[in-house]
């Protein structure tokens, strides 16, 4: 290849090159923003109403959360298979989503007969204190066990009792479920295109999905916010 063709491929690349990304982004460029990624609204129903009292003895309900983003899980401290996995990936979540001030985390306990507030603190504090979890926007909290199992159902999450003895005596889901400033389950989209719904906390790889998926909830619900000023 002689230098004179090699110029002229160095040229036509830096010719059509800018040309080829101009076009395939044109619907971002030109859309005012209108066409950026949004997340999927799994339900249209916001999570009911709830009050119940964490690991500090503070009541907490949705007016705690009311205008963030969060992150819910269903556990319980005596769990001898998933949930300290999921306690965990939480708090590794909460480290890689620490540049954002609005996003806080919500963990309840499907065994309020034995997690105690004191119970709940005293685990609580030991990812606090070994892994740096910020107890100050993490809640886990307990209450009455109806209640607890009834918005299980509202986040999309199984919460029973069982008879197996090798589950702890409970049956819950491993879910991850973000919640948006209005209360709406949201998350992004499987290989198909149809939303995922809620993600595994007992899986890294859907746990960094939904590290992608806040950071793009957050720019949503900037730039609607911004918009709503204009």
């Amino acid at each position: 290849m002689n230098k004179s063709f090699s110029k002229l491929l160095i040229l036509v690349s830096l010719i059509v090159l800018p040309i080829i990304l101009l076009w395939s982004f044109k619907e971002v460029i030109f859309s005012g923003g209108k066409n950026l990624p949004e997340l999927a609204i799994v339900s249209d129903t916001p999570i009911p109403d709830f009050s119940f009292i964490n690991q500090d003895h503070d009541t907490i309900t949705n007016q705690d959360y009311e205008g963030k983003i969060y992150i819910a899980n269903f556990m319980f401290t005596r769990c001898p298979t998933i949930c300290k996995d999921m306690t965990f990936n939480m708090e590794y979540l909460q480290g890689k989503l620490s540049k954002y001030d609005n996003i806080l985390y919500l963990s309840h306990t499907i065994d309020p007969d034995y997690d105690t507030p004191e119970i709940l603190k005293e685990y609580a504090e030991r990812y606090q204190n070994e892994l740096g979890a910020d107890l100050s926007k993490w809640n886990f909290v307990t209450g009455k066990k109806d209640e607890i199992y009834s918005i299980a159902r509202s986040y999309l999450c199984a919460a029973e009792e069982s008879d197996q003895e090798d589950t702890g005596g409970f049956i819950h889901s491993t879910s991850f479920i973000l919640i948006d400033k209005e209360g709406k389950i949201r998350s992004g989209f499987d290989s198909y295109g149809n939303p995922i719904g809620v993600y595994d906390g007992t899986s890294v790889s859907s746990v960094k999905e939904l590290i992608v998926d806040v950071g793009v909830l957050v720019s949503e619900t900037k730039r609607k916010e911004r918009d709503c000023e204009k």
